[in-house]
C-alpha cells in the first residue's frame, strides 16, 4: 500500500418519497411559484475532506386541461430555499401530444462540498411551471447520497 491512497466511503443516503403511485396527488403548480416536493438532510459525522453528493429524482406533472406550451423547471438547492445555492435547474417543454401524465426524471451531482459544522447537509428539490393549470400528479421522489475519501488502512 502506497500512502495516500484513498478509498471512497458512502457517509449517508436519504429518500423523500412524496407520492409512491400514479395520479395518487394532485397539487397545482402555482405559475411564478417555486412549489418543494422532495428534501432530505444527509447526516456527515465521521466524514474527511471534502465531499460528493449524487441527487436522482422523479416528478410527474399533468398539463392544464386545455393544453398551452408548457415547459417546467426543476431546481435543486444546497440548503432549504429556493434562494440557497443552486446546485441543479432544468426546464423541460412538455409533450402537447400526451394526454396524460408526463415524467420527469433527473440526475445532479455536488461536488467539493465542504463538512458542514453541524454535520447536517440539505437539499431540497422544487419544481416550477409556466402554464396556470399544470398540476404534480405522483409518482415523485427525491433520493440523494454522501460520499468522502477515507485514508487506507
Amino acid at each position: 500500500m502506497r500512502g495516500g491512497d484513498l478509498i471512497t466511503r458512502l457517509i449517508d443516503a436519504r429518500t423523500s418519497q412524496n407520492a409512491s403511485y400514479a395520479n395518487s396527488i394532485s397539487v397545482p403548480i402555482l405559475l411564478g411559484e417555486q412549489e418543494l416536493f422532495g428534501r432530505v438532510v444527509l447526516l456527515t459525522n465521521g466524514a474527511t475532506g471534502l465531499l460528493r453528493t449524487q441527487l436522482n429524482g422523479t416528478v410527474t406533472v399533468q398539463l392544464p386541461l386545455l393544453p398551452v406550451v408548457t415547459s417546467v423547471t426543476v431546481t435543486i438547492v444546497r440548503g432549504f430555499v429556493p434562494t440557497d445555492l443552486v446546485i441543479y435547474s432544468a426546464r423541460e417543454s412538455l409533450d402537447l401530444s400526451i394526454a396524460g401524465p408526463q415524467v420527469i426524471s433527473f440526475t445532479a451531482s455536488d461536488f467539493r462540498v465542504p463538512i458542514p459544522a453541524d454535520n447536517r447537509l440539505p437539499y431540497t428539490a422544487f419544481i416550477s411551471a409556466d402554464a396556470v393549470g399544470t398540476f404534480r400528479v405522483g409518482p415523485e421522489s427525491f433520493n440523494a447520497a454522501v460520499y468522502s475519501d477515507q485514508p487506507l488502512g
